[in-house]
C-alpha cells in the first residue's frame, strides 16, 4: 500500500544554545554599577550584562538568559542560567537586581475592592509600595498561573500584579477575586 504521508525533514542549525554554569561564570559591578560577565575559556568579560527571564510566570527563578550589546548596538545572548538557585548567593542577587530593573511587578499584599464596568476590572489593592489602583480587561488571557498556587494580573498597560500565593490572601479577599478570576 502506497502512502500519501510526505516526510518531514527539519532543517538542521548551527545555532546552539550555550547553558551556563556557577563553576564557570563570575558576576560583578564595576564602577559605573554595571553588571560585567566573565566566563572562563571566553577571551573578554561582557560588559552592561542584563538578565531576562524567558519563562517570567511560569518560571521565575530558572531560565534565565544573560544579554549584553555588542558593539554595533545588536542585542546579543551570553547564555542561558537553568536554575538560578543553583548559583551562589551573591551571584543571584546581582541577576534579581537585574531582572528587578527590568520587570516592573507589583506584589499584591491585600485586595481593598474589585469592580467590573464596561467588559474592565478596576482593581483597588494593596502593594508592597502601598494602596494602588489599576484597569485590566475582563479576559482570561489578564490573568495567568504563577507558580504552584499563585497569579499573575496583567493590566491594560501589561504591568504585572503578582499574587504570589492566593491561599494567602483573607476568605474575603479570595471569594471577590474568584468571583472575577475564576479560570
Amino acid at each position: 500500500m502506497k502512502s500519501n504521508i510526505i516526510p518531514f525533514h527539519a532543517p538542521t542549525s548551527s545555532v546552539t544554545v550555550r547553558r551556563l554554569h556557577a563553576d564557570t561564570i563570575t558576576l560583578t559591578r564595576d564602577s559605573h554599577a554595571m553588571l560585567t560577565c566573565t566566563i572562563s575559556g571566553d577571551a573578554l568579560p561582557y560588559r552592561g550584562v542584563c538578565a531576562l527571564l524567558l519563562f517570567p510566570i511560569s518560571r521565575p527563578d530558572e531560565w534565565v538568559s544573560l544579554r549584553f550589546t555588542d558593539a554595533t548596538d545588536k542585542d546579543r545572548e551570553i547564555g542561558i542560567i537553568e536554575d538560578l538557585r543553583a548559583f551562589p548567593e551573591d551571584t543571584q542577587q546581582l541577576i534579581r537586581e537585574s531582572l528587578a530593573r527590568h520587570y516592573h511587578e507589583q506584589k499584591i499584599v491585600s485586595i481593598v475592592s474589585i469592580q467590573q464596568r464596561y467588559g474592565q476590572l478596576f482593581f483597588k489593592v494593596r502593594t508592597q509600595r502601598g494602596e494602588e489602583e489599576f484597569v485590566t480587561p475582563w479576559r482570561q488571557d489578564r490573568a495567568e498561573d504563577w507558580g504552584t498556587s499563585g497569579r499573575v494580573l496583567l493590566d491594560a498597560l501589561n504591568n504585572r500584579y503578582l499574587i504570589p500565593d492566593m491561599n494567602a490572601l483573607k476568605p474575603r479577599e479570595l471569594r471577590l477575586l474568584r468571583t472575577y478570576i475564576y479560570w
